[in-house]
């Protein structure tokens, strides 16, 4: 038999068919988002969210009624709902409680996405299937960061439908546009602690430790991340009583560490965007201190704003990568055994 006589009428060889798909990620994902919406942690989370944010929701929208002479006044009344404090707290804002609970979604759709396939058995036979390896790890990435941008629409909505309904007004489409933007940078957030539960999946075996790394990485950097960023630049960079260049290196030391962590990097991001006269507060020397004191209030429009934070948006978008190229590549290389 000729080698002309093994190619079928369209050229190609016969067995081309048996292939994997070229997207076979998409089979994996849309298995994955239909377990992840009907699993019972689904509806956990976003009664936990939901139940965080009524707090702080509802004593804004009190305050706003309140003052509402002024806030008829004020050029986004409606993004009030979402900085406004509550009780006098500033932890108690909506996109504080957003950045602390968050994070809890893209741990808790990624810390047994690999292992939990691994202790069960099934990820042998679920890469003998005809799609390729890296399909797995790309698939369960796309579903848990559709589940969570579709949690944190419906939120947003609800926040949205409630401010109406209380405040009697309807936003802005400066407004509108602001709030697009911050859930968006929400859905980056979340996904960074994506990435970093599906690195937590496939560096451990067990899910149990992947969720207790996590976990304990949650709560270090939500909770305590503040004070270790202002012990360290005490020690690197000790601030003088009294002495404005040794004060403003030890702001500017903290300010650099408490960069790296992605609650604050969101949390500076969230400010900006839903506060339109809010800018970059940290001076970095004593000219552009003097000249924050004397900078005159004023308001910025969307595309100021963002070019204000996008420092801090890159900063993010390349953390995300990091972590999960950091995963993909761990999982490609990984034995798995029948």
């Amino acid at each position: 038999m000729t080698a002309q006589a093994t190619l079928d009428s369209r050229g190609s060889v016969p067995d081309a068919k048996f292939r994997p798909p070229r997207h076979g990620w998409r089979v994996v994902a849309g298995k994955e988002f239909a377990d992840h919406l009907l699993s019972i942690r689904f509806y956990i989370l976003v009664l936990i969210l939901g139940v965080s944010a009524a707090v702080p929701l509802y004593a804004a929208s009190a305050t706003i009624r309140d003052l509402a002479p002024i806030a008829t006044e004020d050029p986004a009344p409606f993004l009030a709902l979402f900085v406004l404090e509550a009780f006098s707290i500033d932890l108690l804002r909506f996109f504080a409680i957003v950045a602390v609970v968050t994070p809890l979604l893209g741990l808790v759709f990624a810390f047994d996405g690999i292992n939990g396939e691994r202790s069960e058995g099934t990820l042998p036979r679920l890469l003998s299937q005809p799609i390729y390896r890296d399909d797995v790890i790309n698939g369960k990435f796309v579903a848990g960061l559709a589940v969570i941008a579709l949690v944190l629409v419906v939120v947003t909505m609800v926040v949205v439908g409630f401010g109406i309904a209380r405040l009697g007004i309807l936003p802005r489409s400066s407004e509108v546009l602001r709030i697009v933007v911050w859930l968006i940078v929400t859905v980056l957030y979340v996904g960074i602690w994506l990435a970093f539960g599906t690195l937590l999946s496939v560096a451990f075996r067990r899910a149990a430790e992947s969720a207790l790394a996590g976990f304990g990485v949650w709560v270090a950097t939500a909770l305590f991340g503040t004070l270790i960023a202002s012990l360290v630049a005490g020690l690197v960079a000790p601030a003088g009583v009294g002495d404005t260049a040794t004060e403003l290196a030890n702001a500017g030391t903290r300010d650099m560490i408490q960069r790296l962590l992605p609650i604050n990097l969101y949390s500076e991001v969230s400010r900006i965007i839903l506060i339109p006269s809010e800018g970059v507060s940290v001076p970095g020397s004593i000219d552009q201190l003097g000249q924050l004191q004397q900078q005159i209030p004023t308001l910025y429009s969307v595309d100021q704003s963002l070019l204000l934070v996008w420092p801090q948006i890159v900063a993010m978008v390349a953390i995300l990568v990091a972590l999960f190229a950091a995963a993909y590549v761990l999982f490609l290389r990984q034995e798995v055994r029948a």
